[in-house]
Order: structure tokens, then sequence, then C-alpha cells
């Protein structure tokens, strides 16, 4: 099939044009960003409004479709604008020239995560007018900034709002994954992120001396009773085939210091831990397990858990929920194959819940290799465009709940 048939779509251009704009990490200029989004609410004849939560820098876009009843909690339709960094002679298509290849895939940074959601949801309403539509309730169309590095000058800062809480939302729906098979991923809650830095002192001196509580062997004792209970959650996870990744917690050593040469005992080691856990995990228990491991290993070791996510509670996927008997009668009419997990990562959906909304993560992308944060990127035109259909009935529902 020759790509020009997807050159010449106006959904595709839209989308390329975004994937072109390098809103990429750690020094990101959303200001192109942000024209291209203010140009994309006029095509639809739709207001939009520019906040900056956190800092000038880290912009907020809203694009506002006003329901017959406004006085009804609104729908969120959010997505983030920014993306990770390349390693751009890793790729076979420069990351950010959106290039079509002769089988219609397009190959730039940010197409599965996540712009293609984006302007899918632009392209679902852009169908929803043309056709006469008009919701019930509000619709926010809301473009947030820096969700890859946490979402801490973005989301996190945005839902604390004055503005934020005058859009009375009552429901969300972001970002879910890439699912390679014909089965999409439905994220319904997420594990809590934990960041556990291990600041473990000890005797100090001459290499060659077999010396007592050493930093070395302390630390050594507290990477092995992580290990364990890491290699307890792969074997829980080979062991039940009914568990996602997300159910499950995971343990990782991700950054290790210490030492100045080889034959000189240091009298300190410091290593950081990444830690995601599962919502069924009793977390005051976990973390007084990690507190007498330190103990056991023979005591001077200064525990600081930098980053601590409190536990939020799971968006209901039952009848008390009418937002989600709203997607879920969408998900059936298009006879569409749906798996609900708990997200294996983290998303902006979490700030969202903490504030009681419930929130949906969904990406109508399947059949797709996974190149979430991987080279070469890439998002099959077709399944671009069907994803609009599939949101245009979507967001219908929820708009008339």
């Amino acid at each position: 099939m020759s790509s020009e048939k997807w050159e010449n779509n106006e959904e595709i251009k839209i989308f390329r044009e975004y994937l072109r704009i390098p809103t990429v990490h750690p020094d990101v200029d959303y200001t192109a960003c942000v024209e291209f989004l203010k140009r994309q609410a006029s095509s639809l004849n739709l207001p939009v409004e520019v906040v900056y939560p956190a800092v000038q820098t880290k912009p907020v876009v809203i694009i506002k479709w006003e329901g017959s009843q406004p006085e009804l909690s609104s729908i969120v339709l959010n997505s983030h604008t920014d993306v990770v960094p390349v390693f751009r002679e890793k790729w076979t298509h420069e990351p950010f020239s959106a290039d079509i290849d002769e089988e219609g895939r397009i190959f730039a940074r940010g197409t599965q995560d996540m712009k293609s959601v984006g302007t899918q949801y632009l392209g679902a309403i852009r169908l929803l007018k043309a056709s006469g539509f008009k919701p019930k309730r509000n619709l926010y169309v809301t473009f947030v900034p820096d969700e890859e590095t946490g979402g801490h000058l973005g989301m996190a800062e945005f839902v604390k709002t004055d503005y934020y809480k005058k859009m009375n939302a009552g429901f969300s729906l972001d970002e879910g994954a890439t699912s390679e098979s014909d089965v999409h991923h439905l994220f319904y809650a997420e594990r809590l992120r934990w960041g556990l830095k291990l600041k473990v002192s000890g005797t100090s001196g001459h290499g060659s001396l077999l010396l007592p509580n050493t930093a070395g062997v302390k630390l050594n004792y507290l990477v092995n009773k992580l290990t364990e209970f890491r290699t307890s959650q792969v074997e829980n996870l080979a062991r039940d085939s009914s568990l996602s990744k997300g159910d499950v917690t995971t343990v990782n050593l991700t950054q290790l210091s210490g030492g100045v040469q080889s034959n000189v005992v240091p009298p300190l080691f410091e290593a950081v831990f990444d830690i995601r856990i599962a919502i069924t995990v009793n977390v005051v228990a976990f973390e007084k397990q990690i507190r007498d491991w330190c103990e056991e290993a023979g005591g001077g070791i200064e525990i600081d858990f930098f980053q601590k996510e409190p536990y939020i509670g799971p968006t209901k996927l039952d009848n008390s929920n009418p937002y989600w008997l709203a997607v879920k009668a969408a998900i059936d009419e298009l006879g569409l194959k749906v798996h609900p997990i708990v997200c294996p990562g983290a998303t902006d959906s979490r700030f969202i819940r903490e504030k009681g909304t419930p929130a949906i993560g969904f990406s109508p992308i399947i059949n797709t290799t996974m190149r979430i944060h991987d080279h070469d990127e890439f998002l099959q035109a077709d399944v671009y465009l069907n994803g609009i259909d599939v949101y245009k009935k979507i967001i219908r529902n929820l708009a008339e709940v």
C-alpha cells in the first residue's frame, strides 16, 4: 500500500504535525505545542485557555466543549504533551520527522506514548460535531506537561487550582497502554510509587582486614533480603496466570555509590531502590519489614523514603459507577476485547483519583509492537484512525451519562 494514501488524510496530517513538535525532555519548550493546540481548538470552533499551575514554562492547555446541561459534573479527556528523550543513533527514522513508510507505519517519539491519544480525542470531537451531536455534560480536553517526569509540575499542581475545581470533574479518561494482541488494556488503578535511599554506615579501614560491621557487609544483607522479596514476586507472577505486572510489587536496585579505591574499606555506601507497590499490599507492614531488615543488618543505616505516594483507591468497575457503564456499553457495541488491569507504571490518573474522581486509562492501540520509551516508536496509520472511531463512541456515551 502506498504511503500517499495516508499522507493525504487530514487526521493523519494533524497527528504528524503534532509529532513533529519536539516536546522532549530534559528541557522542554512547549511554545510551539501550545500554538498548535490553539489552532486545533480554533478549527473545532471551541474555546481554549492556557493556565500555568506551577511555573510559567509548564502550560496546561484546556479546550472546552460546553454541554447543554453545564451544571452537571464534567468529563475530562486528558493527555500529556511531553515525551521522553531519544537516542537518535538507535532510530532508523528521525524521531521527530513523523516519517510514514509503505506499510503505513508512522515513526516518531510520542506515537504510542501518548500524543496519539490527544489528537484522537480531537478527531473524535470533530466527527461528533459534524454529525450534529451536542453533549449533555461539559467536555474538557486537557493537555498537561511533564507527565514523563512524574507530573509534579503538571497535573499534580493543576488539580489544586481553582480552575480545576470549577471544571467540576465527574470522570476522567487518560492514557492506557499499547497491546501487542487484539485485547485492549484498561487501567483502573495504579501501584504506589516509592523511592528508597539507604545510607549504610560501617567500620572503615584497610582493605586487607576482615573488619566487623562494614558498610559493604550490611549492604549485602539488605540487597539479599530485597532481592529475595523481588524473587517471590517473580514467582507469584509466574505461578498465577491471572496476575498481571501491576498485581505484584517490584523492587529494583537502580543506583549504587560509595568507596574511593580498592584497598580502602569505605565508611559509607548509598543504595537507591525503585519500588512499585501493589494496591493489595499492607504498606505499613511493608515499611516495617524494610526497617526490621535494616536493624537485622546491624543498624547504622539511614532510611530515606524520598518518594512515598499514598494509597489511592481504584476506580470501581461495577454498576455503582455510571461512567464505567457508559464506557463498557461503548466497548461492547464496538465489539472490543478489553482486559482491566492495574497500571504497572504511573500516569496522571493517580492525581485525579486522589481528588475522589473516577478515572480510567485507555488507549485504542492494539496489534502493535510495544515501543513505548523505546527506539523506533511507531503507530500504524489505520490503527490511529480506528482509534478516532473508538473514542467517538466512548466520548458520546460519557457525555450523555
